[in-house]
């Protein structure tokens, strides 16, 4: 047996004129589909051309001839439709624009805010068009709605005048027609508002109708401009800041609030910059208690009014010696604000920087020196500021750590008469 005859139709079993069915594409290493031979490309079907002229044709084939004047065949028809009044404003219309302008600028709007019709003015666009107003003569400002026992009438007068054989269609037609107020005919169906029908006055309601009107109290604002709010009443912010706090409408007015920061800052996000504002403020009762609030708002009144309440909650006793100047020297850090305050003898005053300044008015410190170092944020100012005057250490909880006693040197020294002044210890 011969190897050569099997190896030729081995061979030629895996050519193409030997393979008798369809080609079996082999396996595809890569993403785009498979093409067989006997595949035909695709052509891509041609649109037909639409019936009659494109807006582009008809632009072209514009002409001077095609604005013709109105016969005396179309000027019949438009009386059909037309008054006499409106016949005369198209001819006059007619007269004045020139045919010629109409073939050179005649075009048909494409934008969005194009009309929906193009010749019939005939027909009220709410959009577009204004609609017919009622005149003001159709308005009665002294109609009165009907009360129950003029509905009875009504019904009962009804019921006499119908036929023995009422329809339902004669019912129906009576409860539309009836009216429900006193007055003019064409103020209830046809007032001059189509909103509401304007028969009550100014301060009147359905309840109190005819009564004297009591004009409501009128308050002026700090700008000069009337309203109906009275300032002295709180609003919810500041309710809700009495019931916190436990204070009073008068105390909260006596504390001393001052804005110490306003500036503008962004949050970036995924949609761009969001701007917003933040503002820092202090406020004390200028006898030991002083607090710091910060809020951020989109708006710098909203803002300011978030931080001074958060003030306010926020008030602590502040530490200090002889009610006018702090124990020690003390210092505060945050950030790369670093800053040191120092206690002075009376009649120094507050020779600080004006946020510290602030911040002393308002706890009621009157004698301190401070030195800002490095940097001079504000706000971290403020802050490092409040926590020195914070961390301030109380002689007393120094000696009862200690357990030793303190006592007062020059008031034992003076006979327990505390302080005196220097005329004093000349006499004593």
């Amino acid at each position: 047996m011969s190897l050569a005859r099997p190896a030729r139709c081995l061979f030629c079993s895996f050519s193409r004129a030997a393979s008798a069915g369809p080609r079996v594409p082999s396996r595809q290493f890569h993403l785009s589909s498979v093409r067989l031979s006997d595949q035909k490309p695709k052509v891509p079907e041609v649109n037909k051309a639409p019936e009659g002229k494109t807006l582009d044709e008809i632009y072209r084939e514009v002409k001077l001839d095609d604005f013709k004047h109105y016969t005396e065949e179309e000027k019949a028809a438009l009386r059909e439709h037309y008054t006499p009044e409106q016949i005369a404003a198209i001819e006059a219309g007619e007269k004045t624009i020139d045919p010629k302008d109409l073939a050179e600028q005649f075009r048909l709007r494409r934008d969005p805010m194009r009309l929906k019709y193009l010749d019939d003015f005939s027909v009220i666009e709410p959009g577009v068009d204004k609609h017919v107003r009622a005149p003001k003569t159709n308005s009665d400002y002294n109609a009165t709605f009907k009360t129950e026992d003029d509905f009875m009438e009504d019904f009962a007068r009804f019921f006499t005048e119908s036929s023995e054989d009422p329809q339902p269609a004669d019912f129906v037609r009576f409860l539309e027609t009836n009216r429900v107020t006193h007055g003019k005919e064409e103020h209830e169906l046809n007032g001059h508002s189509a909103l509401s029908p304007n028969f009550l006055k100014d301060g009147e309601t359905l309840e109190h109708m005819g009564d004297e009107i009591v004009p409501r109290p009128q308050y002026r604002t700090r700008f000069g401009e009337l309203t109906y709010l009275n300032p002295e009443e709180p609003n919810e912010a500041e309710k809700r800041l009495f019931q916190v706090t436990g204070y009073g409408r008068e105390y909260i007015k006596s504390l001393y609030i001052k804005d110490l920061v306003i500036r503008r800052v962004s949050n970036q996000t995924r949609l761009g910059k969001v701007p917003s504002m933040s503002v820092v403020t202090v406020a004390g009762n200028q006898n030991g208690l002083m607090g710091i609030g910060i809020a951020k708002s989109d708006e710098i009144v909203d803002a300011c009014q978030q931080a001074r309440a958060r003030a306010v909650k926020n008030m602590q006793p502040v530490p200090r010696y002889e009610k006018r100047t702090i124990f020690g020297d003390v210092e505060g850090k945050v950030g790369a604000v670093e800053l040191k305050l120092m206690h002075r003898p009376p009649g120094f005053g507050l020779r600080c920087q004006h946020l510290i300044f602030e911040m002393c008015r308002a706890a009621g410190i009157h004698d301190i020196a401070a030195r800002v170092n490095r940097s001079r944020n504000p706000m971290n100012t403020v802050k490092a500021a409040y926590e020195a005057l914070m961390s301030q250490r109380n002689p007393e909880d120094i000696a009862r750590a200690r357990g030793k006693k303190m006592v007062d040197v020059r008031g034992v020294y003076y006979s327990g008469k505390g302080v005196l002044s220097r005329r004093e210890r000349r006499t004593a």
